[in-house]
């Protein structure tokens, strides 16, 4: 087991890395941006369609913005700050945008059941749910 020991404590550091809190917060950084492919992965085998749910936009950006600290702050590198400095775009107007279309579904009169936006009857029970422009 020394080998085990000497692998994660090299010179006396855990796995030979000199650790402070912005190495922390640049190794927390890129562990949100990976957990991302996780989550990512979960809801598309979950629904066996591809899609990109809310977690993975607030990993993103969550993630982004750890690593950008620790460009700007620790590092001090231009090519990396640049490569974060707008990222969170992105990922911030993605959030809205979902947020919006949340607030926009419809609620079923008959059964409760929340329905897309544009929707004209409900998909679960058959109910008309509001009246179109193109009949008033």
């Amino acid at each position: 087991m020394d080998w085990l020991r000497d692998l994660l404590w090299h010179d006396g550091r855990f796995l030979g890395i000199a650790w402070n809190a912005w190495k922390v917060i640049g190794w927390l950084g890129n562990a949100f941006f990976f957990t991302r492919f996780f989550v990512q992965w979960y809801a598309t085998e979950k629904l066996k369609r591809v899609v990109v749910p809310t977690g993975f936009w607030w990993l993103s950006l969550a993630g982004s913005l750890l690593l950008l600290s620790y460009a700007l702050f620790y590092q001090r590198d231009s090519v990396f700050i640049f490569a974060y400095a707008f990222t969170w775009i992105p990922y911030i107007r993605n959030l809205i945008i979902h947020y919006r279309h949340t607030a926009a579904h419809l609620k079923c009169p008959g059964c409760t059941q929340s329905c897309p936006p544009q929707s004209n009857f409900c998909f679960n029970c058959g109910t008309r749910l509001a009246v179109t422009k193109q009949e008033v």
